[in-house]
């Protein structure tokens, strides 16, 4: 197992309190649980993953992501069973998604 920790500053765009989890975490795929949190307008992605050695590859798909979404005030945890990184960008998609459809 990894540990893999990420974090990104100025983000513009809040999630409600509520946090969501989606994904299942089995062969080859992963889960995600996203959730505000008071980060002084940051994103913080912890990845806990079976696939040593693949730094770079998550270092990109993080970014990436945060390009997309601009989170602030985000923590976002990753159990990862062997992800391809075409997986985990639509994981995390799919929770920013599933967390803002609850938005007033």
């Amino acid at each position: 197992m990894e540990t893999l920790l990420y974090a990104f500053s100025h983000g513009s765009r809040a999630l409600p309190p509520r946090p969501q989890l989606v994904g299942v975490v089995g062969s080859g795929n992963l889960e995600v649980l996203i959730e505000a949190a008071p980060l002084d307008g940051g994103c913080s992605i912890t990845v806990n993953t079976a696939a040593v050695g693949f730094g770079a590859i998550w270092a990109a798909v993080m970014r990436d992501f945060q390009q997309r979404w601009q989170l602030a005030d985000v923590r976002i945890a990753i159990n990862d069973m062997g992800a391809t990184p075409a997986v985990v960008s639509l994981r995390l998609d799919q929770a920013v998604e599933t967390a803002l459809a609850g938005a007033p």
